[in-house]
């Protein structure tokens, strides 16, 4: 258990963003039996996740310093704070938990702000900087999905909050607009590094997907947010501009998927990379599940129905790719338990 702690990927939280999206998903289109038994899932990867985090926090904290600050591995920590605002929004529309809601969007909040300082602080003072082709990759990202994620579940929460509800929409508002600064900001570096630096085939990793999937939850964050103008003036007012950036930022992401499935069949068939289990798959689920969710949410949003028929089939896609990862992650955890009580055994037998 300490090792696992010791070792615990940064990004393993997109296990529960890409589990929570895909319930919300399979909920919003009356798929209720999966969208409940992810629910129960994801409060066991949550839970679990948490408990490893806080191991890894108290037993070696230097080694977490170290990974926060690196450009390769400091954007994963981002994935705590949306793994946390999608697991609280999945409680609000799959189980009409609001309190837990609640406490879960003020953690998120607190993480945000010390990660998004620490990390972003980090890579600029830093002397010794790492190359384009080093440094940057699609995880960077998730800076951006975690704060659109902050963004819907306060939105999700306003109905219920009676005083300042005004305040937390101002908020969610400011939240919306700062992801898609940081999405465009991200995303003109690494279209630059996908463009005009070499991109071997090894480098191409799972975590590029969030490319599609940022923009994704953009769209969901100002879908919710046009759904709920109703509860404020100003929000009424600039409806109008919202609908016109929250598609252009979904018609980005939709230009993307074909993009990112050719780049994959060019990685595992043309150059034939071995397609094996790791954490970072959950980065390809993730924008899968969320263009689904994101997609009938729009369709709401700008009342037009017949947008529904994407997430009709999208769903399908999103579900397979979570049974194959899934399938993966349990695969791998059966032989590590396996190769760790074998160990000792082989060892008291002379092997």
């Amino acid at each position: 258990m300490m090792q696992k702690a010791e070792k615990l990927f940064p990004g393993y939280f997109a296990l529960v963003m890409a589990t929570g999206a895909l319930s919300i998903g399979t909920h919003l289109i009356g798929m209720e039996f999966i969208s409940v038994f992810l629910l129960y899932v994801n409060v066991v990867a949550y839970l679990t996740l948490w408990f490893l985090t806080l191991i890894r926090l108290t037993r070696y904290f230097p080694r977490v310093v170290e990974d926060v600050t690196s450009h390769t591995l400091g954007p994963g920590f981002f994935t705590l704070v949306a793994g946390t605002c999608v697991f609280g929004s999945q409680l609000i529309i799959v189980a009409d938990m609001v309190t837990i809601a609640t406490y879960l969007w003020a953690l998120a909040i607190c993480l945000w702000t010390v990660i998004m300082y620490t990390f972003f602080t980090a890579v600029t003072v830093r002397k010794e900087k790492p190359t384009m082709a080093e440094g940057i990759n699609g995880a960077w990202l998730i800076a951006a999905v975690s704060t659109q994620s902050i963004s819907i579940l306060g939105t999700l929460l306003s109905p219920f909050i009676h005083n300042g509800q005004e305040i937390v929409l101002f908020f969610t508002l400011c939240m919306y607009f700062l992801g898609g600064m940081l999405y465009l900001n991200i995303m003109t570096l690494i279209f630059y590094r996908f463009t005009f630096v070499e991109l071997k085939h090894a480098a191409l990793t799972p975590p590029y997907w969030i490319n599609m999937g940022a923009v994704a939850i953009t769209t969901l964050a100002g879908s919710t947010l046009i759904l709920h103008a109703h509860s404020w003036p100003l929000l009424k007012e600039i409806t109008p501009f919202l609908k016109g950036f929250t598609l252009f930022f979904w018609i980005t992401g939709t230009w993307w998927i074909p993009l990112l499935f050719i780049l994959m069949i060019w990685r595992h068939l043309y150059h034939r990379y071995p397609l094996s289990y790791e954490p970072q798959l959950w980065g390809m689920v993730f924008p899968l599940a969320m263009y689904t969710t994101s997609t009938f949410q729009l369709s709401k949003a700008l009342e037009v129905p017949f947008l529904t028929v994407i997430p009709s089939f999208m769903v399908y896609i999103a579900i397979a790719a979570w049974i194959i990862v899934f399938a993966g992650l349990m695969h791998h955890l059966y032989i590590t338990t396996r190769n760790h009580f074998q160990a000792p055994r082989k060892k008291e037998i002379g092997f």
